[in-house]
């Protein structure tokens, strides 16, 4: 009985606003999936039945996490961060290729992504690690052990290969190390050395054709920097939307299409004809390019409305990260909230045409079984670090 008032008192403490926008992002992500499936024949049409019983399943994990006390994962976290990296190597050799990519592993009829429980490992294991080191950052071994240990499953995950869940990883660390006190120049210099990466890996997909390189010397290059075909492909029709609008460029512009004539107030739901006719692939519109179907239906206003849900869980997070007990509550509600506005901030950018396309979901709205009970489960322990502040 006394555990059970236990229990009912966190549950008080919880912080509604932030349930009531994290189930609203689901409501719409279950419509908008039954409308971007709802012409086909095949199997896809139930999706969105599918995507109910994932948000069921990972809401009952939300509130049970949101009652474990976040702390007891101290002993659970170097388990969690092997178990993902052994995962990531088994997906190599057993997952099953969909689309040209190993991301899945299949256990007993359901398929899993192992490249989202790494990264709520790695968030977890951050958490744990930077919170001792805290206090006086003079000691760096944590800051560099950190940076190795997230060098591991990145590089499995950019193998399989998925350049986009690779490059998630890089944010989760800057900004728990930022939430862990660690000194501006390093992590300064790290950014820099980030965003030069990024303008080098530019220049080499532009530079080869216009310096006149034969297509085998590219190939050549490209194997070189370990850039893949299909990289190369995302990253040129990027550079140059016009080019080949068929076939690679296709997704990419059709997006905009959907998304351009929403207008303020969209089309009407089921009545997107970017979306009903086909012209946003089937493929595609439940799962990374979601935000286009809703775009178009819903119009300007509808994806307003989207954004301020993940403003409100954004700010919910940020807020359970400044009323956190410790230091380890404050890295862990960063590294989690970090991770969602990556997701979402990529995949909105990704569909109007501002990023590359590099298959980030959109977080709680997107099709997918694993990354929705990741999501919650993540979301949860936000939940966890808010309801044991101190002063109640």
């Amino acid at each position: 009985m006394k555990e059970f008032m236990h229990h009912l008192g966190l549950l008080r403490r919880m912080n509604w606003v932030m349930l009531a926008a994290i189930i609203g992002l689901i409501v719409i992500g279950v419509f908008f999936i039954y409308s971007a499936t709802v012409m086909r024949d095949d199997s896809t049409k139930d999706l969105y039945t599918k995507q109910i019983k994932w948000a069921v399943v990972g809401l009952a994990c939300y509130l049970g996490t949101a009652m474990l006390d976040y702390r007891r994962l101290r002993d659970l976290s170097w388990a969690g961060y092997f178990m993902s990296v052994i995962l990531l190597v088994a997906v190599l050799f057993f997952g099953t290729q969909i689309y040209g990519a190993r991301r899945w592993l299949m256990f007993l009829g359901v398929g899993i992504q192992p490249s989202e429980l790494a990264k709520l490992a790695m968030i977890i294991l951050g958490a744990c690690l930077l919170s001792p080191a805290a206090e006086k950052f003079d000691a760096r071994a944590p800051f560099w052990k950190l940076f190795l240990l997230t060098g591991v499953p990145m590089l499995l995950v950019m193998k399989e290969p998925d350049l986009g869940s690779s490059l998630v990883f890089v944010p989760l660390v800057m900004a728990m190390l930022f939430a862990a006190g660690a000194p501006a120049k390093p992590l300064v210099r790290l950014m820099a050395g980030g965003g030069l990466a990024v303008m080098m890996v530019l220049a080499a997909v532009a530079l080869p054709e216009k310096l006149g390189m034969t297509p085998e010397h590219q190939d050549k290059f490209f194997r070189a920097i370990h850039l893949s075909d299909y990289q190369r492909d995302r990253i040129e029709v990027f550079l140059h939307p016009g080019k080949d609008p068929m076939k690679t460029g296709w997704n990419m512009r059709q997006s905009e299409i959907a998304v351009g004539s929403g207008g303020l107030t969209g089309k009407g739901f089921l009545k997107g004809s970017q979306n009903i006719l086909g012209f946003l692939p089937r493929t595609v519109a439940p799962t990374d390019f979601i935000f286009s179907v809703i775009a178009e239906e819903m119009g300007f206003a509808g994806a307003l409305v989207v954004l301020l849900l993940y403003g409100t869980v954004v700010v919910c997070g940020m807020v359970a990260a400044m009323v956190a007990r410790d230091k380890m509550g404050r890295v862990l509600c960063v590294g989690i909230v970090t991770m969602i506005f990556t997701h979402a901030f990529v995949n909105i950018g990704m569909t109007i045409g501002v990023l590359p396309v590099v298959g980030i979901p959109l977080p709680l709205v997107s099709y997918g079984g694993t990354f929705m009970v990741i999501t919650l489960f993540a979301l949860g322990l936000i939940q966890s670090v808010y309801v044991r502040r101190p002063g109640l």
